[in-house]
């Protein structure tokens, strides 16, 4: 069971910013920005390059509202997922990064 399964079931405690059926929204353990947060699908998938669209259909929605909840939506944030080893993907679950509450210009 990967990282980000145990933190869905709860083995591993997390900072949850919101969360529904679905989704769970919480913060890095290792920030990079003022605001970091990770958002994953509750159901195991590897990376973006296996999601279904009906998952980023509703994933979409889900991490637009966690943007509004943070106040991220006026000044902007950047959005990111890494996709296999040579992309950067440390944990083999989908998820998404949103960085904000600060200029990223040079991040």
């Amino acid at each position: 069971m990967c990282i980000f399964c145990k933190i869905v079931e709860g083995v591993i405690p997390n900072k949850t910013i919101l969360e529904n059926d679905e989704f769970l929204a919480f913060e890095d353990i290792n920030p990079q920005a003022n605001v970091h947060v990770i958002v994953i699908p509750k159901v195991h998938v590897e990376s973006f390059a296996e999601v279904s669209s009906d998952t980023m259909k509703n994933m979409t929605p889900f991490i637009q509202e966690v943007t509004e909840k943070l106040s991220l939506e006026t000044q902007g944030y950047r959005l990111i997922t890494n996709i296999g080893k040579d992309g950067g993907q440390e944990v083999p679950h989908l998820h998404f990064h949103i960085l904000g509450g600060q200029s990223l210009r040079g991040l």
